[in-house]
């Protein structure tokens, strides 16, 4: 199942929200926002794929950018301890999602804040949307890995 919506940037620029439901465990959402350069119209496309295959579970987040360079990280699921919506203070507040990774060492404490879709900046109304998904899948994720 897929659906679009469209949302707004901290600035006030266009996001458009691609969410693909493949199961209660496998989401995609791709997150687009379209920007005015000097001489050009480029596109920047953030995309975060929230995937639990049986053992195999990873987070996926690609950056795609218009100079046709990508950036792609793999967060295993294991290693997350909650997702999150944070906010900074930038001459006004703003809202960001960020992926909590546990301690290896003291899995009680965060080691690491992964910010997700630093270059769009969506308000916090899409990010809402992206965080309730989310954490369905990590509920589902836990109710799994508990069941016998």
């Amino acid at each position: 199942m897929e659906d679009e919506r469209s949302f707004s940037d901290i600035c006030g620029g266009r996001l458009a929200l691609q969410r693909r439901y493949y199961s209660p465990s496998c989401r995609e959402f791709c997150l687009s926002c379209p920007r005015l350069s000097l001489r050009s119209l480029t596109a920047v496309t953030c995309t975060v794929w929230l995937a639990a295959y049986g053992l195999f579970t990873l987070c996926e987040m690609t950056s795609s950018y218009a100079s046709g360079k990508e950036s792609t990280t793999f967060i295993e699921m294991g290693k997350v301890k909650d997702i999150v919506i944070n906010e900074a203070i930038y001459m006004k507040v703003i809202y960001y999602l960020c992926i909590l990774l546990k301690d290896p060492v003291e899995p009680h404490r965060i080691s690491q804040v992964v910010p997700v879709f630093q270059s769009a900046k969506p308000r916090l109304d899409c990010l809402i949307e992206v965080y309730r998904s989310c954490q369905e899948i990590l509920a589902h994720q836990k109710a799994t890995s508990t069941s016998p």
